[in-house]
């Protein structure tokens, strides 16, 4: 079921590559902190493979509130392919008007300064307490949880309501994330709005070749120049700065 919303955590449940014990939390609604996110888990896992995983799904959708949920799928937000979905379940409708006009847990910019986390504390949490953390802890447990050996804890951190610009902007500098981390950034239309995840991505070295040299034709003349010399990204990527810089790179 395409619950109609993409986020780099979504995505990879809807295709099969999260952990059992991850989807049962997830099938529980025990898992993402926003409406949207838990509901479009549930659309995916309720039609799991698992009989378990699939039946707690299905509970769950079933003892959501009526009323709370017509509210719910009244917001401007909520995809067609969500309302689709509950019209044909149990022909629940959208209310005549939304009540409220956000979600329960999105407070974006007030994460309060944390003291620095020893890394190997939160390597040794399991995996789904890594993964709460991912999405509603502060900025520095996100900082270092990006770089966790499980996709999933990546994925639920680019997922995050509370995640910032300025965040992203850090991650596509970093040369210990994974490629798939960096893809993932590099496809989210609004952060590749902001030229210093563009800039970010392309000097990155561990970021694939195909996503720098497209990338390349919109750097300033500035950082065109420094990529041209720069020993740490891919050949390909210093001669594709060479070829815009002859051609003049455009204003930013």
């Amino acid at each position: 079921m395409d619950p109609g919303i993409r986020s780099p955590l979504i995505d990879l449940f809807r295709r099969g590559e999260a952990a059992r014990d991850v989807r049962l939390l997830a099938a529980r609604g025990a898992l993402a902190p926003r409406e949207i996110d838990q509901l479009a888990l549930l659309l995916i896992l309720c039609d799991d493979s698992d009989p378990e995983i699939a039946g707690a799904a299905n509970a769950t959708l079933d003892n959501l509130p009526i009323e709370p949920l017509r509210a719910f799928l009244a917001r401007a937000e909520v995809p067609r392919e969500m309302r689709d979905f509950f019209a044909a379940r149990g022909g629940i409708l959208p209310a005549a008007a939304a009540s409220g006009n956000g979600d329960q847990a999105a407070p974006a910019e007030d994460d309060e300064e944390d003291a620095e986390e020893d890394p190997q504390v939160l390597a040794s949490l399991p995996i789904v307490e890594r993964m709460k953390l991912a999405m509603k802890g502060t900025r520095s447990q996100r900082a270092q949880l990006i770089r966790d050996s499980n996709k999933l804890v990546a994925a639920a951190v680019l997922s995050s309501p509370k995640l910032t610009e300025t965040e992203v902007e850090a991650f596509a500098k970093m040369a210990n994330l994974s490629e798939e981390v960096l893809r993932a950034i590099s496809i989210n239309r609004t952060w590749m709005k902001n030229y210093g995840v563009v800039a970010g991505l392309t000097r990155n070295p561990k970021t694939p070749p195909g996503i720098s040299m497209q990338l390349v034709q919109r750097l300033n003349e500035k950082d065109l120049k420094m990529l041209t010399t720069d020993r740490n990204v891919p050949e390909a990527v210093r001669l594709a700065a060479r070829k815009f810089l002859r051609k003049g790179p455009k204003e930013v």
